[in-house]
């Protein structure tokens, strides 16, 4: 095996079927597939579609994915797959397909966490992980705050979503606002037109009575309830709707409460470095504010390019390359789809 190990990684945990190549920390091919304009009529991800378009996908991906690197299956030093979490019937697509190439090819295979590559994405922007870390992962399924000491052996839990997570909450804001699916692109374009100001939104588990037992945790769910409300007072009063503003004053109400808790975990833990990661993190109000608020306190902020944010292989096969660099052992052929796959399990072990 070369010093630089060759991985090709299968994302399938969601709406995107993905497959990624990297050698070390160097991206040579990330081929992608969406359903998601197959689930927008729905309003959200409806697993039974989602997994059909993963079957239709999956190898013309996979050959697209090779094309672009100028590489062969037989070429790479090893399969990495999303194990879990996400959707059972998508993952069980991606697993499938992982171990077919894996046993045709005689090649080692990698359940991984589909958050912790979320993390491990971002050395193909910025290079090696410093230790430790604070890492924010936000989307559709998770918010999630984690301590990264070594991203190989495993990551400390330090707050979650206890009710919506931040991406699901604009999906539905969005379709409250009606504005379509996915909600998180279109809240962000329309906002940038409103005031952030106009309408004094919650701010979920900041209040004093909520900090010693949700210092780090997130909600959403009352902050989605309270636009609703706002939007039908309006509309019973025949005032016209300032969605503009709804919008921005919705997402800076989100985007305040996700800086404000991640750096509040830096300070608490004497990290230096936030790293962002999940859909949620190519918002442009969240990157800039959590920049803003950063640079105040001496913490960097790592965000890969909004590509690299949202599912796809290239995060898989980096968590690989990981795992491999570090002489991990590979999962058994028979590994399983965890849909409610741990944070603490990085990978399936052999």
């Amino acid at each position: 095996m070369r010093d630089e190990p060759l991985v090709l990684g299968i994302e399938t945990s969601c709406d995107e079927t993905g497959v990624g190549i990297v050698r070390g920390h160097t991206l040579l091919a990330d081929a992608l597939a969406s359903s998601v304009d197959q689930h927008a009529r729905f309003g959200g991800v409806v697993p039974e579609v989602a997994s059909r378009a993963h079957l239709e996908a999956i190898v013309p991906t996979m050959q697209r994915a090779l094309d672009e690197a100028g590489v062969t299956l037989a070429d790479i030093d090893a399969i990495a797959v999303t194990a879990g979490p996400g959707l059972a019937g998508a993952l069980l697509v991606g697993v499938a397909a992982a171990k077919g190439y894996a046993l045709a090819a005689e090649k080692p295979i990698y359940g991984v966490n589909h958050l912790a590559a979320h993390v491990a994405v971002d050395t193909l922007e910025h290079g090696p992980l410093p230790e430790p870390a604070v890492a924010m992962l936000v989307s559709g399924g998770h918010s999630s705050l984690l301590l990264v000491d070594d991203l190989t052996a495993g990551v400390q839990p330090l707050g979650a979503t206890i009710d919506d997570a931040a991406g699901e909450a604009f999906d539905k804001v969005a379709r409250l606002l009606g504005m379509g699916f996915p909600g998180g692109p279109v809240i962000d374009r329309t906002a940038r037109d409103g005031d952030p100001r106009a309408i004094a939104f919650p701010r979920g588990l900041t209040a004093a009575k909520d900090i010693d037992r949700y210092r780090f945790d997130f909600s959403f769910s009352g902050l989605k309830t309270a636009v609703a409300r706002w939007v039908e007072a309006r509309e019973r009063s025949g005032e016209p709707v300032p969605v503009a503003d709804v919008a921005a004053s919705f997402q800076e109400s989100v985007c305040d409460v996700l800086t404000a808790k991640a750096l509040d975990a830096c300070r608490e833990h004497g990290v230096q470095t936030l790293i962002i990661g999940g859909g949620v993190a190519a918002n442009s109000r969240l990157r800039l504010l959590a920049e803003e608020r950063a640079a105040k306190l001496g913490i960097r902020v790592r965000v890969p390019r909004p590509q690299l944010c949202t599912d796809n292989g290239a995060m898989v096969a980096a968590l690989g390359s990981h795992l491999v660099a570090a002489g991990v052992s590979p999962s058994p052929l028979e590994l399983p789809a965890d849909s409610a796959m741990a944070l603490t399990s990085i990978a399936v072990a052999g």
